[in-house]
Order: structure tokens, then sequence, then C-alpha cells
């Protein structure tokens, strides 16, 4: 959408240090910052007042401002203390779109005739947000998601068709303040850069320049920017439209010590729950089982609803899904418990399903290419008939999690189920190895012997330096009765990186010494990692 959109934006400045200071009992008056382990990445006004600017390093921040108080960064921490932000502000207007955390945008054309005028819907939003957090906050109004953004900053309202002049005198770097995440922050700011080698310094400059010169030079995100330079739109507003999870429970009279039992049970809840889903025409992300045993055991496992071959959520589906995994529950209880015992290890007082996630049916878009192929469906299928018979647990689907390594980063979890990762992906994990990830991770990592150009062999010392390039790479026997396998040249090789976690497990052998990094380029065409050190080297994936 090109046209002139009226949007509200309400700011909320500082939000990370503030959101980081209330849940750390700092007090407002106090100098603080929030860093992310390498740089400042938000300071509070009382900061800035003693010189303590964004990207500065710890130290520096605290030789300006020796009683300085520093906070981590924690993106979940600031998403949930602004939930009460957004909450107070749909008091005002129903449905808002959360940017960030500390930026809010809502249409502005409709509330505001319902308020009276566009500055009676500002005052509304600020008394809200106060009466109802104790947060102070600026609220502005423009055509475009950046001039609002930048209205709010000083509480201005910009009449219709004023704001690329509004935005004219403003440099280029306030394009950063539309980011909706760090990506896109990193994005914007080397745009900035780049605009700023040009000599394109202000937003005027830049809106200047033809569209389709603009989209031939600087891509997706220049011709992005561009449109918000001009006082338009990208896209309007989403309205938030919160719609609280649906649970359905039942108590289990008599309990059930057999899966049976329990999954009766579960098809009436199952139908009851999909009846609720169907009469508010919402669907679910998220299906959890939950379950409470006599001695007060509480048992929950949460489903993704959105893997391939579900479909539609029938009440068929959620009746298998509930007994696979009560089957899980009493089966696994049977395993531990004795012989001896004529009682049940296991007896189910309470059962319930919830549905999270909730949103409106039909919101969330397809494949771009359309739906699921017959193979995908047949696919998922296999898996849902072979988990039934093995149990909720057995089958296993490899993700992605954080880690310094590729075997801490590979997460396995049940098929269909949402586990979280025990890692976050988005920290920095320092020492981790630089992209693409390898495509092949064996289960083990098999030996292998790393020459250099006299045959010697090649060694990595404390600093991570080798004492000499590797030139061959020399497999194992696969069968003892086999004949040695050729070596291979080595063609290209980079690294190696040190790792520096887990110190007492390092070298390829699990003895002590240096544990690095090294990706080698065979003659075969084949790419390696190899991980080694003092005592040797195996390889631990290898590239397509």
């Amino acid at each position: 959408m090109n046209g002139p959109v009226r949007t509200t934006a309400v700011w909320v400045p500082d939000w990370p240090v503030v959101a980081a200071m209330v849940v750390a009992g700092v007090p407002a008056h106090s100098p603080a910052a929030v860093h992310d382990g390498r740089r400042v990445v938000a300071t509070s006004a009382t900061a800035r007042t003693h010189g303590v600017r964004r990207g500065m390093r710890r130290r520096a921040a605290q030789g300006c401002c020796p009683q300085l108080v520093l906070l981590t960064a924690d993106e979940g921490r600031d998403q949930v203390a602004f939930e009460p932000v957004a909450a107070a502000a749909e008091q005002v207007v129903a449905g808002v779109e959360v940017v960030r955390p500390g930026l809010l945008l809502l249409p502005a054309g409709g509330a505001s005739r319902y308020h009276g005028s566009e500055e009676a819907l500002a005052i509304a939003l600020v008394e809200a947000v106060g009466e109802r957090t104790g947060h102070e906050c600026g609220v502005g109004t423009a055509d475009g998601l950046l001039a609002a953004v930048l209205a709010a900053r000083t509480g201005a309202v910009v009449e219709p068709g004023a704001s690329a002049r509004f935005l004219a005198e403003h440099g280029v770097g306030e394009l950063v303040h539309a980011a909706t995440d760090d990506a896109q922050a990193h994005e914007v700011t080397e745009l900035v850069d780049l605009l700023h080698r040009l000599g394109l310094r202000t937003l005027g400059a830049f809106a200047a320049l033809p569209a389709p010169d603009v989209s031939a030079r600087f891509g997706r995100t220049g011709t992005w920017a561009h449109t918000l330079a001009l006082g338009r739109a990208a896209r309007p507003p989403a309205r938030r439209r919160p719609e609280p999870d649906l649970e359905v429970e039942t108590e289990l009279d008599p309990p059930a010590d057999r899966v049976d039992a329990a999954a009766f049970a579960g098809r009436v809840l199952a139908e009851r729950l999909h009846t609720m889903l169907a009469e508010r025409r919402v669907t679910c992300g998220r299906l959890q089982i939950a379950a409470r045993t006599d001695d007060g055991t509480a048992l929950v496992r949460v489903w993704r609803t959105d893997s391939g071959g579900w479909g539609a959520l029938t009440p068929a589906r959620v009746t298998d899904r509930v007994r696979w995994q009560l089957e899980g529950w009493l089966t696994a209880a049977a395993r531990t418990s004795s012989p001896e015992d004529e009682r049940p290890s296991v007896t189910l007082v309470r059962l319930a399903l919830t549905a999270l996630d909730v949103g409106p049916a039909g919101a969330e878009q397809g494949r771009l290419w359309g739906a699921a192929s017959g193979a995908d469906v047949r696919a998922a299928r296999a898996l849902e008939r072979v988990q039934g018979i093995l149990g909720a647990d057995e089958v296993l689907v490899a993700a992605v999690q954080g880690g310094r390594d590729v075997r801490e980063q590979v997460h396995l979890q049940p098929w269909g189920q949402h586990v979280p990762p025990e890692r976050q992906v988005d920290l920095p994990w320092p020492g981790r190895l630089p992209d693409p990830p390898p495509a092949t991770v064996p289960v083990e990592p098999w030996p292998i012997t790393l020459l250099g150009p006299a045959d010697e062999p090649v060694l990595v010392d404390a600093r991570g330096r080798m004492n000499v390039p590797p030139a061959r790479l020399l497999e194992p026997r696969r069968r003892t009765e086999d004949p040695p396998p050729p070596g291979h040249l080595v063609t290209g090789w980079a690294g190696p990186w040190l790792t520096t976690s887990r110190w007492w497990t390092y070298g390829a052998t699990g003895g002590p010494g240096v544990r690095a990094h090294l990706q080698v380029r065979l003659d075969d065409d084949r790419a390696l990692l190899l991980v080694g050190g003092t005592d040797g080297w195996c390889c631990d994936a290898q590239y397509d």
C-alpha cells in the first residue's frame, strides 16, 4: 500500500533500559545502560547527561560515569514488560500493532473520528498508558510509519499530506527508528552508511531520487527506506486482536489407569474444543495436553498444529495426539514400576486440552506456491502412523539451536511436538563456527590423519597456530581387511578456530590439549570440517 495512511505511533523512550530497571529494582533517577556483552545498546536519560552513548564498550561507558548501573540485554524481558503498555493502549483503541518493545502503531482514521480529533486521541493514549502502567509515552500522528514515529518523539501531529516536508530536514540516520528487529536495524545502518558516502545525508535528498534508480541501486532495503522517506506507508498497521487461550478439562471419575479409558475422555474433550474453535471462527498454533495424577504430579506436553499433514484441527486428529501422549505417559510409568506392585504406578484424575496461539481462522498465509504436495502429506501421515505404533517420543526430527560447534547446534525433538531448544539461537555465542553450517553431521566423528607438505603431522598450539599448512588427508580403513584408502590432496583450507567452551574435553580423543576446528577442501570436491589439536584430528561434519 503506497498511498497516504494516517498512522498513530505510541513511543515509550528508552524502553530496554526502563524495562530492565523496573525488573531489577533500580531507582528511576540512577544512571543506567543496557549492554549485550559487547557494547551498550540503550541508555537512560540520566546516563546520557554523563556522556554515555550507544555503541560504547563497557569500560568506556564506566569511564564516563563510574556510578553507571549496567544491565544485561534481554529481549524476552522487554517484550513481557511491554505487554501492559499495549493492553493500556487497547483500552483506548481496539487492536494495536506492537512493532517492537517500546513502539506501538495503530490506524488513526477511525480512532481519531471516535475521539473527536487526532489531538484528543493522543491525549487519551498518554493518559491511559500513564494511569495504568506509570510510564510516560509520546504520541504522534502522520502519513506513514517513519513520519509517525518521529512525530511521536516530539508529540507532534503532522497535517495530512505534509509528511514529506516534515521528513525532508531529518537525517537519513533516522531511518533506523523504523526498523522492527536487530537484523533489519543492521541492514538499515549499512544503508545509511552507504548513503552518507554517496553524499545523501537528508531524507529529502534521498526521497528526491527516482524510485526505479533506488530499487536498482539499493535493492529491497533501499526501496523500503525510499517509500518511508516519501512519507508513505510500506504497509498499513496490522491490528493486534488478542484472542484468549481456549481450555477444556474434565475430572476423571473414576480415575483412569488404562489408555482406552483416558482416551475416551480425551475424545470428548477434543470434540468440545473443536466446537469452541469453530463457534469463535478461530484456530490455534499449538495444542497443550495436560494431565494430573492421583499423587499430584502434573504432566504437560505441547504439540504444534501447523506441522505437515495435520490439515484442519479435527476432533479425530486431536484425539490421536491425546491417545499417543497418554499411552506414552502410562507406558513410561509402567516400565518404571516394580513387578511386585499390584497397584498401578500412575492413575490419572484430571485431563485438560488447551488451544494456544489462538488467532482468526484463515489468517495464516499458505505456501507461496500453493498447499503442501501429496508427497509431503503422505510422508507426514506415515510419520504419524509410526509414531502411533512406537510411541510419541520415538520419532525424532532435527532442529537448529544455539551453540558453538555443530553438535551443540543439533536439537532433536519428537515429531509434531513443540519442544523449546536448550540453547537459544539468537544469542551471540562467541567462538561460534562461521556460516554456512555443514550439511551432514555423523553420529560419531571418524579419525583422520592430516599431514603437511613433507608428510609431517599437522598440529595446533594453544594460540591457534599450525606448525605446517595442511597438504594431505588420510582416511582410516572401513574394515580391518580392507586395503588402506588412498590419500587426498588438500586444495583449500580455512581456520583454525579455537573452541573456548568445555576446555576439559579438548582434543580429538577427549584428552587434554587444544581443540580447534579447520575447514578443508579435498581434490575429490568434498569439503570437511575437522576438529582436533595436539593429539590428532577427526572429521566432525561434511559440507555439500
